[in-house]
Parts: C-alpha cells; structure tokens; sequence
C-alpha cells in the first residue's frame, strides 16, 4: 500500500492539497504525519511512497504528489486539452497566488520582513484576475472538481480562514462562491474539516490540531528534509512555526539562546502589528467629521415595488428608477398589463386573423405539461426557448401564436388522487365507484391544476391564454373520440392479445416494494433442474423470478449446442402439476450464458413470448391484474406473486431439484409513478398499427418536407420509425379518455358467441346508440337483440398528446382557428420524447388530417445538473425555478423533503448533495437572468450541465444594464428629443462610428442566431455589446464630450450627436434584448423617450425587432480601426499595472511604424487617452524619438508602447526589489537545472512530473528575462 508522509501542521497547504488530492483518488494512501525516511532521499514534503519506496517509487513535492494522485481518480483532466488547462491553474497557483498568500498570512503568524500593505492589495489583485476567470464557471476546469480546483482552493485557503473580511468576500463574489463550493464536498471536508471564514483579520493563534484525515501519533512540529534545510518553499510557512509548549517545540529539543532571541523579537512584532489593529478601531469609533472610509459594496438589494396598481393597468414609470436593479421590482405588474393589452393574442394590431399578413404566421402549441406537475428546470428552458422565438416572431409582425395547453396525465393524476382519498378518507377508489373517483379528481383539477399556468406566467411565457386547452375538455375529448373511431373503422386501431408490461398494482409504497412487509431479493440468479421423461437425466435452468416457472411450457436450447442433440423431442416435466414440456431447439438461446439452457415462460417475457410464438407453445398467464397468482397449482394458487417467490424456492430444495443462488447484476424495471416493480402479462388491449403510418413519417424527413434540428437526432428518428412496433394504447385507468369501444353480445342462436380478444365482436361508436347500431347492422340483428359492454380501459396519454396541434383547433369541424393555424410552423421540445410524442404527432397528423402537423421541430438538450449528473430528488438537485427567481435559503431547500417519499438515508444523501452545491442557499437571481442563463446555455448538443450559481452573473448583468440605462439617461438630459428615424447624419466621431457599427453587428448577429435557432450566439451577441462594447468602451470614451462641452460650452453639436447615437444604442440594445429577458427590457424602454411619440408602439414587446435593412452600418474597417486601438490601450493599461500606476497619469508616445497608422493614433488620441487613463497620448513616427524615462512594450507590430515613468516613481525602490525577485528566480532556475541535468532523471522521473520541470524553468526563464529588460530600462533613469 503506497504512504503518504505530510506535516503535522494544520496550515501546510501543500499538505493539505496532497491530502485533498488523496480522497479523490481512487487508491487512497495510508497517511503518516512524519517525515519520510532518510534513506527516501526526499527533496521536499509532501512525499508519496509507492511499492517498496525505491528509486523511482518516490515522489515528492505537492504538484507531483497531487498529480499522481489526482490522476488515478481521473481528476487531471479528461483530455490532453483540460490537462493543459489544470496545468496551466496549478502554474497559477504555485506562481502567483501562493507567493502573495504567504506574504499576507505569515506576518500574522509571527514571521518577519513582508510588506503586509503592499501585499494584502497583491493578494486583492491576484484574486480578482481569479475571480474573472470563475463568474461563467462553477469550476477552473470542466464541469468537475479537478486538480485545478484542489490546487488553486489551498493555495487561497489560508487567506480565507485568516484575512479575507466579509467586505473583502463581497468584492470577491465568484471566488467566495466557487471556494464555498469547493470545501463542501465530501472530499475536501474529509481531509480539511469544516472551514471557518474569516471575520477579522487578527494574528494567528497556533493550532496544534492536525488536519482532518492525517494520523497524529508520530507528529512532528515542521517538515523539514533529511539535512534539516527547509523541505521547500512552504519551509518559511506555517509548518516552519510550529507550536510551542514553555519555549520548547512540541515533541523538539530545548531552543538555543539566539532562538530565544529571535523568538522575542517575533513577540515584539506581534504587539507592535495588535497595536495597530487597536489604532484602527479607534479610528473607526471616532465621530463622523473624519474623513469617511470607502462604503462597503452591498449585498444584493431586494426592492419592492410598492405604487398602488390595479391587476391589469398599466405600471408606475414616473417615479425614479432605483438606486440598483431588483427582480421583485422589476417584474411587478408588467405581466398582467400585457395580458390586458392582448398583446399576446395573433388578433393584436389586425382586423381578423383571416386577413392576409405579408410578413407570415407563427404558430407553435407547448408541449402539454402534466396537470399534476409543478415547474422543474426542463420546463423554464422548454418555456424560455418558446417564449423568446414567439416573442421573436411577434416583433417582426408576423400573426403569431403560442397556444398553450395542459395534458391530463392518466397515471400520475389518478395516483396523486388515490392518495389523497387514502390519507383523507381512508379510502380505495374501488371502494368509492369509478364515477365518484373520477369526480373526485375533477374536483381536484379545479382545485390545483392550474399551478402549473401561475408558473409558466411568472416565467414571462407570452401564450395566448385565451385559447389555453385541457385534453380533457369536451372539445379536445371530441376529437380524441373521433380519432379513435376513424382509425378503429379503417382498421388501423386493432384488439390483440400481447404480452404488455403492466404499469400499476395496487398496494401503498412501502420498502422497498408496496404491499410487502418483508423485502423482496432482487438480483440473484436461481438455477434449478428440470427432469427428462423416461430417463435419470436433467436439464439446468437458470432465472432471475423463480415464481415465473410455474408458467413455463418449454424449456430451448440452441440447435448447434452439441450437450443437447440427444435431447431432440425429448420432455421434460414440471415439478408441481402433470405439465409436459418439449425441449425446443431455437437460435435466440446464447450457448455461453449458464448452461445453455432456457426456461420458457410465453405469458411473462417478450423473449420467450417470441419462443412462444414460433413453436405454437402454450401461454400461461399466471398472474391477475391484482397481482396474484392464477392457473397455478396449491399451495402456490391465490399468493402474492413475491410471496410465491420464497414458496417456490422452499419447494424446490424439498425436492431436490434446487442447485444454487448467484449474484446476477440486473435491471428491476420500476413503475415512476407507484413504485411498484412493473410485471409482463397477457391481456388483451387495443394496438395501432404504425408500419404504414411510420413510413409516411420517415419519408417525410427523408424528402425534406419535415426538417429536424439539429439533424444528429436524425439517426433516432429513422431507426425508430424503421423499425416501428405496433403502439398499445390500453390503459387500465379510471382517469382518462375511456375507450369508445364496446364488447357486442347478441341474444340469437344463430350467432356465436365472441371471445373478448376477437376484433369481430368489438364495435366503436360516438354514443351507445350508434355502437349498437353499427353491430346489428354487422351481425345482421335487430337492434334490441345486441348487448353492449364498453372497454373499462382508458387511452394512452400520448394519444391525446399525438392529436394535440390539431385538436386545439376544433377538428373535425372546420373552424377559422384550424383553417389559420394549422399546420403549425414549428414544434419545440427535448429530445427525449421525439418517439414517445413529436412521431406519433407526425403519423397521426398525416393520418387524420392528410397534413404534416408542423414544418420545423426544433429539439433542446436535456438540463442536468453542474456535475452532469441527472435531475433527481434523491441527489437533492432537483431545482424549482421559481427559488432561482426568488431566492431560497439552504434550510428552505433542506425543508422541500419534509413531506417526500424518499428513504430517511436517500434524504441525507439529497442534503448533502444541496450542501455541497449551494452552501449559501440559492440567491434571488431573477426572471430575466434564469431565462437569459438557460439560452446562453443552449447550445445544439444533448445535454446541459446547468450551474445554478452561474445564473447569479447574469443578474449582475441585468445590474450592469440598469446602471448604464441610469447613466445614460442622466447623460440624454430631460429635455433629449431623439430624431424620428436612427440614421447616420455624417458628423459622428470615431467612437459613435465604431459603437453603431458594432449595434449593426449585433443586430445581424441576433438575426441569424434566431433563425438558426442558435441562442448562444444571440445571447452572447447581446451581452458583448451591452457589457464590453457599450460600458466598457463607448460610455467610457465620451465622457469627455460631456464634461468639456459643460466647462466651456464648445462643443455642443457634438455632445448632440453623441446623445442621438447613445440613445439609438440604448433603444435597440433594449429590443434585441426584450425576447430573453422581457422585464428589464420593457421596465427600461418604458423610460425612453419615443422617436414618433404618437404612433409609437405602446409597449417593447409589440416593437419591431431591429433588422439588417435598417442598421446597415456595420463596417470591417471601422472594426479593425477600433481593434488595433483597443490594442493599445490594453497594452498601456498592462504596463501601468507593471508599475503599480493605478492612481498616476503618465505621457504616453506611441510610436507608428508608418505615417498612416500614426494618422489613426492621432485621430483615436481622446478614447485613448481616455480608456488608458494617460495624461497626454503623443503620436511619433519610427524616425521621431522617444524621451529617456520611458517603459517601454510592443501593441502589435504597427505601434509601440513608450510610458513615460521619469519622476513618477521610486526607481531606487524599484530597482532593490527587482534584485530581490531575480535572485530568487536565478535560485529557482539553477535548481530546476540540477535536477533536469542528473543522469538518471529521465529514467526515474514520471513524464508527466518532467513536463511540469520544463513548464516550470519556461515560466522562471521568462520572468527573469521581463526582470532584467525592466531592471535596464530602470537604470536608464538614474
């Protein structure tokens, strides 16, 4: 077993990264707090001993140590592209992030000589370069924890637990979020505890305690190498200092008199630094006339909107804004105005829908969502992909229509009752009556099955709510009716006896199978023999339900199996009644599994039913529809089927026919909905025949005329509809659509009597009365003589789902809403019901109406959770979307399992899981940012891995949009009048050219995306613009052109254009935006003011969608312009970093390789100086030349960055710590030579260590030669 040797001391990071590293993997080493033997020859701790700990089977150092066992667990990347990048963040950590935590951390732990100053605002920095990186990610890498995140999460776990105030937190939310996240899992709370954050940054109390998962008892106080010379870089650390006892080491020898002295002069240190902590909160209870400090960054705010507004009128936009954007606020009273309005109606802004539109129809029904159902994750991204192309199409001007519905959802509706009538009443159904049940669950439906509809409306879904449908109203039960009839009459609906798997018994839920006390075994493999007639001989049978070979009427073998040939027509006999069974030779028996030999039970097993089917065997149905056994022998006659398994079993041993038990891996098929264990049976039910239907399906994708999206769904689609079965469409159920089908019994002699599977003697009617008709005019009777019984069955849901798009309309009668509306143009939905729902829309779609239902089907991913994992309650990840728009506390989710069914032990499973994942509870995100997440997230693929912290940025983003709204209206002024068309006047600046060219692009960008269904790109299109483009660089550059313009009073016509060309900026950012994010677009365009007030459309949602015909200004060359520009000023920005300038304005020269690029610096000199924050932008030419003083970088190979730093800064100072750094950079390198330069390293050293080695001195190479160029350029100036 491989060792692993880790210092005692419960701060060592890298000990603690090992550790981490090791409940990944999936070898976990014994751990031993202790230095590894002399003779391991360790350069550094941790050290991990693999076999017998010679040569090569050492491995020491954190990165190694991690690597390897990271890796095992496959927690290093699943690729060589996430390899490079968990590389790429352990360089990071090493690098930039350890060096400034310990320059932070070790002070307060007693060391000496850091500048803690300078230092806590280089950790500041460091971090928020982190915290960028994390605000669209859960994790560093993938969708996973990975050595990337354990390295990076150890390397900050010191200043979390010791420096990083609450208010540091806020600043840092991404980082916060993601190292919360991070030591929540198990693994990391294993091997680090429970993390406690830092609340005041005070020196550090040793803690003797060891970490979480190390073994103490050979505890040392340092991990040192073998010649007492610190074991790396962390030796100037924590473990370095370990604990005291009465001025001796724990477990050490008495300190030297200089340790003393070095120890009181750390005393000292520490007194003088709690000296100053106690200065400072003086300083903070001193009244209020001193200079304030710098305002916390708040929480996120929680605004009501509280003017008085009627259901339905119109919301207050004369009042402010507030200071900062809510969700509550925002989305107050919006929805129902617009319902109001009808501005979600196809009849809003035309005479009749009838009329002829040029711009077309739009028409998509939603996918029903059950009655019983409450939102989950996979509907708001259905509705959110809905909402917004409907709400696309609408702001084109098309006559649109989303027609929404609901699906009455047979079984699970009728199990949600039963159970309701049972804890209420004490009550079966079958003791209340069909008729009683059945209004029982009406009554429930009028009672709660519109939840559903008050969650889709506060989704911000724009269905026309007026044409809303339930499959089980009169008119869609009209034409579900109807369409049975037709294909019954045509013979396409058909009665057969098959073997079906039957979805409910009665009997509670109870564990782990309902209506049992006792477990039952699942996933064993009984054999048992069969005797051969006339002879000693037996044959060996194998299954996984004992209690099934009562039913058995054969036993197969393989006609080239060479044990059985002296078998042919041989019996065998059953152990329990006079049953003689053939031994029948069949090609579907696999000759390596078990004995060769098969038992065949036809009524109970698709396989052998097929068996059955081909060798005329008997059928033994053995079980009723209660779950009991029949056509069986006593004692076995009347017993639960698994009371009979242990009864069978015992009776096999008493005979001497039972040979063993195995394990036998298996699949238990579970009903969803009654969690009872589903059981195959015989009986008779109502079958469509679909091989014709299927074709017509198939070929209708093939020739082009239904397109699916993406088309790698195209391979599912053929191969199902190809290979299509026979649909079973019997339900036994009292809620639903009953069967219109009737049993004909005729009271004349000359008539036989049917059997209930005869097709012949079943006849389908619109009422009793044509039922009867229909069958005395088949049997040539009176009327009087038939006797009619309907099928007690009910339809398959899917059935009404599959006539849904035409049904809404009214079929079979003509109606304006059926003429208009159908065929739809598009259907929506996952992927996962392309067979159960969108082909059996299709095939009965062409077979009842001649007509495709629809042209496009669009199919989305389906929504797992951040690791991948499926949604389910017993992971606890199952998310309501309405706590993402609301927000919801950790406890407030703990407290969704109160009433559940799950196990107590699943339970504490799911709360785990909501911990690790959501420590903090899920923050109030919003309508608008869950929408604007889920499209981001859509991307044409199976599945998404959705992170719900992730949606919190894009509530940021609607913060950010506020802000600039804000602004930007401040800036237009009360009196703006914007020009009644957005065009070009001629007069605007390089930056007005460049922000409209980017609108155009946008617009376009948008354009395309929503006709390809390509969301990401449209919401990566809108947020680019808004955020990077309009904040980042436009707001930012003509800033200037307001406040020169109001110093001096020049400038007014271009302060006017800058205000018409921002305002067209603010008014179509707003539209492209209002299909993902409804709210927050129309609260804002609400306080525009109108191009054509008394014209203009009264609400965004009802607005033209911007459209490439009318902003045409997109242009390449402004583009590139602007690029190169953007270049430079990120270049001089990078270099005032270099040089901690962050307050400081410099000159800046830029030197052109050419009078042409010095032209486009010249004339792109203010958004320079501007965004660069510069003094002065000077243009020179490749002969000009550059003052002395001057750092100096490269912009491309068109500019040269010239900064000048004479007098600006402390060159002496900067020079000594330039000295500092390469000195221990030339002690790093030359290091990292020797161990390169040793004969055997290549032999011994694992690849992957060695590519680290050679990423490493890369990095040290590189730093040093960026050293020395800023060490000459700095003697330049003394």
């Amino acid at each position: 077993m491989a060792a692993l040797f880790v210092s005692p001391h419960p701060d060592d990071f890298r000990s603690l990264l090992a550790l981490v590293a090791a409940e990944f993997s999936s070898s976990r080493p014994q751990t031993l707090t202790e230095e590894p033997p002399a003779s391991l020859n360790a350069r550094s701790g941790p050290t991990l001993v693999l076999g017998a700990g010679e040569g090569d089977a050492v491995l020491s150092g954190a990165s190694a140590v991690s690597w390897y066992l990271a890796d095992l667990g496959r927690r290093a990347g699943v690729d060589a592209k996430q390899r490079s990048q968990v590389w790429q963040w352990l360089s990071f950590a090493d690098n930039e992030l350890t060096p400034v935590s310990c320059a932070v951390v070790f002070p307060l732990m007693g060391m000496t000589g850091v500048d803690k100053k300078s230092s806590r605002a280089a950790l500041i920095r460091v971090l928020k370069v982190l915290d960028k990186a994390l605000e669209p990610r859960t994790f560093l890498v993938g969708e996973s924890v990975t050595l990337a995140d354990m390295a990076v999460a150890t390397a900050v776990l010191l200043p979390f637990k010791y420096v990083l105030e609450p208010s540091d937190r806020k600043v840092l939310t991404n980082v916060t979020r993601w190292f919360t996240t991070c030591t929540n899992q198990p693994q990391f709370l294993k091997a680090l505890g429970k993390i406690t954050l830092c609340e005041k940054m005070v020196p550090v109390t040793p803690n003797t305690n060891p970490p979480a998962n190390a073994k103490a008892a050979n505890a040392k106080a340092a991990n040192a190498s073998p010649d007492g010379s610190p074991a790396d870089a962390t030796a100037n650390g924590p473990e370095a200092n370990g604990p005291e006892v009465n001025g001796q080491e724990a477990n050490g020898p008495p300190k030297t008199e200089a340790q003393l002295k070095k120890d009181a002069k750390k005393k000292e240190k520490l007194e003088k630094f709690q000296q100053k902590k106690d200065m400072e909160a003086k300083k903070k209870t001193k009244p209020a006339t001193e200079k304030k400090a710098k305002p916390e960054k708040k929480d996120l705010e929680v605004i009501s909107y509280s003017v008085a507004t009627a259901p339905g009128e119109k919301k207050d936009i004369i009042s402010p804004l507030p200071d900062s954007y809510s969700p509550q606020y925002v989305e107050a009273a919006w929805y129902p105005w617009w319902e109001k309005q009808g501005f979600f109606k196809p009849e809003y802004g035309r005479e009749s829908i009838s009329d002829h539109n040029p711009r077309g129809v739009f028409m998509m029904c939603i996918p029903p969502p059950n009655v019983t159902g409450s939102l989950h994750l996979g509907h708001a991204l259905t509705n959110a992909i809905q909402d917004s192309l409907t709400r696309w199409h609408r702001m084109r001007g098309e006559t649109t229509l989303w027609n929404p519905g609901c699906d009455h959802a047979g079984i699970a509706t009728q199990v949600v009752v039963e159970k309701k009538l049972m804890r209420e009443r004490g009550m079966s159904r079958h003791e209340l009556g069909r008729e009683n049940f059945i209004q029982e669950v009406w009554k429930w439906k009028n009672e709660k099955g519109d939840r559903i509809y008050h969650q889709l409306k506060k989704l911000g879904s724009s269905l026309d709510w007026d044409r809303a449908c339930f499959t089980m109203d009169p008119k869609l039960s009209y034409a579900v009716q109807e369409a049975f009839i037709r294909m019954h009459d045509e013979g396409v609906i058909y009665r057969s006896k098959r073997l079906v798997d039957k979805k409910e018994l009665t009997g509670r839920t109870l564990l782990p199978v309902p209506g049992y006390k006792e477990k039952v075994e699942f996933g064993v493999l009984v054999s048992f023999a069969y005797k051969v007639e006339g002879s000693d001989e037996e044959v060996i049978v194998a299954t996984t339900r004992i209690e099934t070979m009562l039913g058995d009427t054969a036993v197969a073998v393989h006609p080239d199996d060479s044990r059985y040939q002296h078998l042919k027509g041989k019996i065998v006999l059953h152990p329990f009644c006079d049953r003689k069974m053939p031994i029948v030779f069949d090609d579907f028996v696999d000759m390596s599994f078990g004995t060769g030999a098969v038992k065949i039970t036809p009524a109970h097993d698709q396989n052998d039913y097929e068996v059955g089917e081909r060798h005329n065997l008997p059928f033994i149905n053995i079980l009723n529809e209660n779950g009991l056994l029949i056509n069986v022998p006593p004692p076995f006659l009347g017993m639960k089927r698994f009371e009979a398994r242990k009864t069978v079993l015992q009776a096999l041993k008493d005979r001497g026919q039972f040979i063993e038990i195995k394990d036998n891996p298996m699949v238990v098929p579970v009903c969803s909905r009654s969690k009872d264990i589903v059981e195959p049976l015989l009986k008779p039910q109502w079958y469509v025949a679909c091989k014709e239907m299927g074709k017509q399906a198939a070929d209708a994708v093939r020739e082009g005329q239904l397109k699916i999206i993406p088309d790698h769904h195209l391979k599912t689609w053929f191969n199902w509809l190809d290979n299509i079965r026979d649909w079973c469409i019997s339900r036994q159920l009292w809620w639903g659509h009953r069967i219109p089908a009737y049993f004909i019994t005729v009271s004349d002699a000359a008539v036989k009597p049917g059997e209930d599977m005869d097709g012949h003697y079943w006849v389908s009617g619109r009422s009793e009365e044509e039922a009867r008709e229909k069958a005395a005019k088949r049997f040539n009777v009176s009327a009087d003589k038939v006797s009619l019984r309907q099928d007690e069955d009910v339809l398959d849901t899917w059935f009404s789902s599959g006539i849904f798009p035409f049904s809404i309309f009214g079929w079979p009668n003509e109606t304006q809403d059926l003429n208009v509306f159908y065929p739809g143009t598009l259907l929506e939905t996952g992927h996962d019901i392309l067979f159960f729902w969108v082909a059996r829309m299709v095939m009965m779609g062409i077979k009842l109406t001649g007509k495709l239902p629809f042209k496009e089907v669009y199919l989305h991913a389906v929504v797992r959770d951040a690791h991948g994992r499926k949604m389910s309650k017993s992971l606890g990840n199952v998310i309501d979307p309405l706590d993402v728009i609301t927000g919801i506390s950790l406890e407030g989710l703990h407290a969704l399992f109160l009433n559940s069914n799950l196990d107590p032990l699943e339970v504490e499973k799911a709360k785990q899981g909501q911990t690790a994942d959501y420590p903090n509870g899920i923050p109030e995100c919003g309508t608008d940012a869950l929408r604007f997440a889920l499209c981001a997230y859509t991307s044409q693929g199976r599945d998404i891995n959705l992170d719900v912290n992730r949606i919190l940025g894009y509530r940021h983003f609607c913060n950010k949009l506020w802000n600039a709204v804000k602004f930007s209206m401040k800036t237009l002024g009360d009196d703006f009048v914007p020009s009644e068309k957005a065009q070009l006047c001629g007069e605007e600046s390089v930056s007005d050219r460049w922000i409209l060219s980017r609108l155009s692009a946008a617009v376009a960008v948008c354009d395309a995306g929503f006709k390809a269904y390509e969301f990401p790109t449209i919401t990566t299109a809108i947020y680019n613009f808004w955020l990077y483009e309009l904040c980042d660089v436009y707001l930012e550059s003509v800033k200037p052109v307001f406040s020169k313009s109001e110093e001096d009073g020049s400038g007014e016509r271009p302060r006017l254009v800058c205000r018409q060309t921002l305002y067209t900026c603010l008014e179509v950012g707003l539209r492209l935006l209002s299909p993902v994010m409804p709210f927050v677009s129309e609260e804002l365009y609400q306080r525009l003011p109108r191009r054509r007030p008394q014209s203009d459309p009264p609400s965004i949602c009802v607005t033209p969608y911007p459209d490439t015909e009318e902003f045409c200004w997109h242009s390449a060359e402004v583009d590139r312009d602007m690029e190169f520009v953007m270049t430079v000023i990120k270049t001089i920005r990078s270099l005032r970093s270099d040089y901690n300038m962050n307050k400081t304005k410099a000159d800046c020269y830029l030197q052109c390789i050419d009078s042409a690029t010095a032209a486009l610096v010249q004339k792109n000199s203010l958004p320079i100086q501007t965004l660069s924050y510069s003094q002065a932008v000077i243009a020179l030419t490749a002969k000009q030349p550059v003052p002395g003083g001057c750092a100096v970088a490269i912009a491309s190979d068109r500019c040269t960055v010239n900064l000048m730093l004479k007098g600006l800064i402390d060159v002496e100072k900067e020079v000594a710590k330039l000295m500092t750094k390469k000195g221990d950079l030339e002690k790093q390198t030359e290091k990292l030579r020797e161990k390169i330069a040793k004969s055997d390293y290549k032999e011994k050293v694992p690849v992957k260590v060695q590519e680290q080695d050679a990423e490493k001195l890369r990095q040290s190479q590189s730093e040093l030669e960026k050293v020395n160029e800023a060490m000459d350029n700095f003697r330049t100036m003394m």
